[in-house]
């Protein structure tokens, strides 16, 4: 006969954890619940650090390498804190084709972030998307869940300037 394993202590006593933990016991702590377990995390601190990622693995008994691969793979979880506001650029094939490289470049050499990074003073988050859904307003950006369209770079520095 096997004995359960111990589930990882909290990693403090922050009552988000708990919460976090509520949604891994909901589902017996199965490797299942990797993806919701996550989301868990990161609705709760606004994104996953190592100290989550270990957390998750322990509980669920996964290895942290797939953790970290899962973690990675989907570009809705976000592995440092979020900016004050948040930029996603489309890169599939109508916006690229429109000029979207163009607006990630510009983004680049005005805020020296990549997507995937968030500026030094937290102000902005920069994010890539291969479709946002919107391929007849191409190029598209989403900035703070509000769609563009159409733009040029000028226009998308304008609008990005305009954020305090």
């Amino acid at each position: 006969m096997t004995l359960p394993q111990a589930k990882p202590p909290l990693p403090s006593e922050d009552k988000r954890w708990k919460l976090v933990n509520a949604t891994m016991r909901r589902n017996g702590y199965a490797g299942h619940a990797l993806i919701e377990a996550l989301h868990s995390i990161q609705d709760a601190f606004g994104f996953l650090d190592e100290i989550s990622l270990r957390f998750v693995a322990g509980s669920l008994d996964l290895p942290l390498s797939k953790v970290y691969g899962v973690a990675t793979f989907y570009h809705i979880f976000m592995l440092k804190p979020k900016g004050r506001h948040t930029c996603v650029v489309c890169t599939g094939t109508a916006c690229y084709i429109k000029g979207a490289g163009d607006l990630v470049d510009t983004i680049n050499a005005r805020f020296g972030v990549q997507p995937g990074g968030t500026t030094e003073d937290d102000r902005l988050s920069v994010l890539a998307a291969r479709c946002v859904g919107a391929c007849g307003l191409a190029p598209a950006v989403v900035v703070d869940g509000e769609l563009h369209g159409k733009l040029t770079a000028e226009t998308l520095m304008t609008r990005l300037e305009e954020l305090n």
